[in-house]
């Protein structure tokens, strides 16, 4: 009697176990993708490094973000005055402090590779080879230093958001375009904030899908935009900043300038040159110079001479003096927070000729004198010329009357 009982219990427990179990499979993914996407956050915080340089000022942070691209210690990160220092002060996510050398740069990209005094340390870090590419719908996360929220050993902090579209960059920085015109990943999450420059923007899996960029407008509607370049606009560039070049170096392979333009020639005068990286401040101003007549000034920060950013001195005189001294030569700088650009040439104006400031308006169309004309071209009616005293002169009489200088009647 019992063994049907049982047989019978042991089938309504199956049944029920197999009806429970499409419940399961619908409970168990949530679980599974939180635990994944948490540690896919965790996983891309390790590989973001903390930067801090030059700025401390108003509206220059002095610190952006890197991201980890090689087990020996190369960091990728935007190029900026941030840079600009001696002491460029890096920090990873475990809090190790190192002094960073920056390798080379990408002038068109404003990116720049770093260099970590790293030795047998195997470092975690992003594969750009095995980088995907995102669709427009991706779900994806920002993961940066934005506004310093982390120090030391602290997680750097992650934004999520979705590409929104792809689109080439038209954006400005100020009154400057920017260099860049390639595709971007278009955001809609606030990624793109002071500090966060040189983030990674990454997919649920921690994939790296591209870098973040700098504060920029756009310029047809003057928004802000939250964006990031993908990796395959920059792996070709990062290759060759990873053996030390600066990928604008073409410019040093091609003809050099055989008048070359100088500072002086357009009337500007730096501080002086006593640093590795001085700051190239301009000092004074010549007056009635194509730097005073654009408007030019003392204290100001040149920032790009052709669209190049300038870290120091040298590179703005080596810059310049790629152009022809006829050329123009188009430098922005930075003044109270504003980026602002000039165009000059050392070319004189022409100033009006003397000569011909020297004639009356209507000089050009009176006929030469007649008398000069019958001395080049005739002979004299009278061999014998008359005194000087005989000239015909007029003479006023006390009476009223008129004679001339042979006392004949003046009609």
């Amino acid at each position: 009697m019992c063994a049907p009982r049982d047989r019978f219990l042991s089938l309504f427990l199956s049944a029920l176990a197999v009806a429970s179990f499409p419940t399961a499979l619908t409970v168990m993914p949530p679980i599974a993708a939180a635990r994944s996407l948490h540690d896919s956050i965790r996983d891309a915080q390790r590989k973001v490094v903390k930067i801090y340089g030059a700025g401390g000022v108003s509206g220059l942070e002095a610190y952006q973000t890197g991201i980890l691209i090689s087990a020996e210690g190369h960091v990728l990160t935007v190029q900026s005055y941030v840079l600009d220092t001696d002491e460029l002060g890096v920090v990873l996510d475990d809090g190790r402090k190192f002094t960073a050398d920056i390798l080379g740069v990408d002038p068109v990209r404003e990116l720049a590779v770093l260099k970590l005094p790293v030795e047998d340390d195997a470092l975690p870090h992003f594969n750009l080879a095995a980088s995907p590419a995102a669709k427009v719908g991706d779900r994806v996360l920002a993961v940066s230093n934005l506004f310093n929220i982390a120090g030391g050993d602290e997680p750097v902090s992650a934004l999520q958001g979705v590409v929104s579209a792809i689109s080439p960059l038209d954006a400005r920085r100020g009154s400057h375009q920017a260099n860049y015109h390639g595709n971007v990943y278009i955001v809609d999450a606030a990624a793109n904030n002071p500090g966060a420059a040189g983030g990674a923007l990454v997919n649920w899996r921690g994939e790296l899908l591209g870098l973040l960029g700098k504060e920029l407008r756009s310029s047809a509607t003057g928004a802000w935009l939250h964006y990031a370049i993908p990796v395959d606009q920059f792996v070709a560039s990062v290759e060759s900043m990873e053996n030390g070049q600066t990928v604008a170096d073409s410019a040093a392979d091609s003809p050099k300038a055989t008048d070359p333009l100088s500072l002086g020639d357009v009337g500007i005068v730096l501080v002086p040159d006593i640093l590795p990286r001085t700051p190239p401040y301009i000092d004074s101003v010549v007056d009635d110079s194509a730097a005073a007549r654009a408007g030019l000034r003392p204290d100001d920060l040149l920032v790009l001479v052709e669209g190049e950013p300038t870290a120091s001195c040298a590179a703005v005189v080596d810059q310049v003096g790629r152009r022809e001294s006829f050329d123009d030569v188009r430098i922005s700088v930075l003044r109270a927070g504003q980026l602002i650009e000039f165009t000059l040439n050392a070319e004189p104006i022409e100033s009006p000729d003397p000569a011909n400031e020297q004639q009356g308006p209507d000089d050009e169309n009176v006929a030469p004198d007649e008398s000069d004309a019958v001395n080049r071209d005739e002979p004299a009616d009278e061999p014998d010329a008359e005194p000087s005293n005989a000239e015909d002169v007029s003479v006023d009489n006390r009476d009223g009357s008129s004679t001339d200088g042979n006392d004949r009647p003046v009609e």
